[in-house]
């Protein structure tokens, strides 16, 4: 069992960044790990995604450039550095683990973080 606490959201201006963490608890060792978010009315969207080694990332077109996702194995954390925010990156984001990463790109994730609110004003 993998349990996924998300953290770091928050209210920020256009332009400006956020730090979104998340801290996994039990084996997550050989999973990779990625973020989602979700904005009202809408499907739960990737984000992005790295693999168990750190070697492999991959973007939604949207954040491409903007976003950077890295992982700290010996602190079982992963981070979201989000910069350039926009107010269409406005969604609650979740973290989530699957041992296939291009499963976890298709938002099916095994293990689900609770979520963690971004707003970005105009």
């Amino acid at each position: 069992q993998v349990q996924l606490l998300e953290s770091g959201g928050g209210l920020v201006q256009a332009g400006g960044s956020l730090r979104l963490s998340c801290a996994a608890s039990g084996r997550t060792f050989g999973y990779a790990m990625g973020w989602f978010r979700q904005a009202p009315g809408k499907e739960r969207e990737f984000v992005a995604v790295i693999s168990w080694s750190g070697v492999t990332t991959s973007y939604a077109d949207s954040v491409k450039g903007r976003f950077t996702i890295s992982r700290d194995d010996a602190k079982n954390t992963v981070y979201l550095q989000m910069n350039s925010l926009k107010p269409e990156d406005t969604a609650v984001y979740y973290c989530a683990t699957a041992n296939d990463l291009w499963r976890l790109r298709s938002v099916r994730g095994d293990y689900w973080g609770q979520g963690t609110q971004v707003t970005v004003s105009s």
